[in-house]
């Protein structure tokens, strides 16, 4: 029996990965699959059954959550979306399992799985909201120091299980909710735009939940390897017209900080990523 779960997928030149991906949704007997091709024109139709999915052409790369929305507009007919990145495995059952807990959970408007790697690691897909601790030592020591403490608190559940967002790699909205909030911010071209659409679906009075039991595989960076000095400028980008869209009050007067922080910190980054080049050229 098929669930009412519409998936969409944007593409950005996964290729086989994408074909995997596909296989597994549809192993999840998921009703319907949109895939976004936001690759070169023919790049997604070469790998896909085009009469198996519903293929969105828009013959240009219109980013993550741009693409999203154009996926949902095309014709998703369920109650229920499910958001994928293109290298990403859908284990068996957990669509069910996202499915099930949202019925059982109308207060809840998002769920998360589980995001594994490919070596069985665990990927920090459930997170909070940074405050201004959070998020000025985050920005300032994770390019050197990934796993010191204030990056390991806003990549981690709080200790009582509980989220303020989920990766958008993959998770499951209501499309109600999903529509009444607008779908994704197409200001964000990549990058905190899943951040981004948590924060406007729980100003809206909706919940954001994990679901432990719900299980998928992501390979990390498998479309942004393409174009990485792109992918850090658009990173950067993101992360501070998050900081000025939502700060309030007296964290409002810091956005400048925030802002020549996250600038040094481009600086710095795109210094590195030549230096790497250079090294492995």
């Amino acid at each position: 029996m098929s669930q009412p779960v519409t998936a969409v997928v944007v593409d950005y030149h996964a290729d086989e990965a994408l074909v995997e991906c596909v296989r597994s949704l549809w192993a999840n007997d998921v009703d319907q699959v949109v895939v976004v091709e936001n690759g070169l024109p023919g790049s997604t139709s070469a790998y896909v059954d085009l009469d198996a999915v519903t293929l969105v052409e828009p013959g240009m790369n219109l980013g993550y959550g741009r693409g999203v929305n154009r996926g949902v507009a095309a014709g998703a007919k369920n109650p229920y979306l499910l958001i994928s990145n293109p290298d990403l495995i859908v284990h068996d059952g957990a669509v069910a399992a996202m499915l099930a807990y949202l019925d059982a959970h109308p207060g809840v408007g998002v769920v998360g799985p589980t995001v594994e790697r490919p070596d069985g690691s665990r990927y920090p897909s459930l997170r909070v909201f940074p405050n201004v601790w959070l998020a000025g030592a985050h920005a300032l020591l994770a390019p050197w120091w990934p796993t010191n403490p204030a990056t390991t608190r806003y990549r981690s559940p709080r200790p009582d299980g509980t989220v303020d967002w989920v990766s958008g790699a993959c998770f499951m909205i209501r499309r109600s909710v999903f529509e009444s909030v607008g779908g994704f911010d197409e200001r964000y071209f990549m990058f905190a735009e899943d951040m981004a659409l948590c924060w406007r679906v729980r100003e809206a009075g909706w919940d954001v939940s994990a679901v432990p039991d719900a299980v998928v595989t992501h390979v990390e960076g498998l479309s942004r390897q393409r174009a990485s000095r792109a992918m850090i400028v658009a990173h950067h980008q993101s992360a501070l017209r998050f900081e000025w869209q939502t700060s309030r009050g007296w964290r409002r007067a810091l956005a400048p900080v925030a802002t020549a922080v996250l600038g040094a910190r481009l600086a710095a980054m795109l210094a590195r990523d030549s230096w790497s080049s250079r090294r492995r050229s």
